[in-house]
């Protein structure tokens, strides 16, 4: 696995944990 593909996948893991956390307590954010 490149580089490239290992940062791509660590954004998006992390976008989606973020939009997780959101639904699940949004009055956090």
């Amino acid at each position: 696995m490149s580089l490239e593909n290992g940062l791509l996948i660590i954004a998006v893991v992390a976008v989606a944990a973020y939009l997780l956390a959101a639904l699940i307590r949004p009055e956090r954010f």
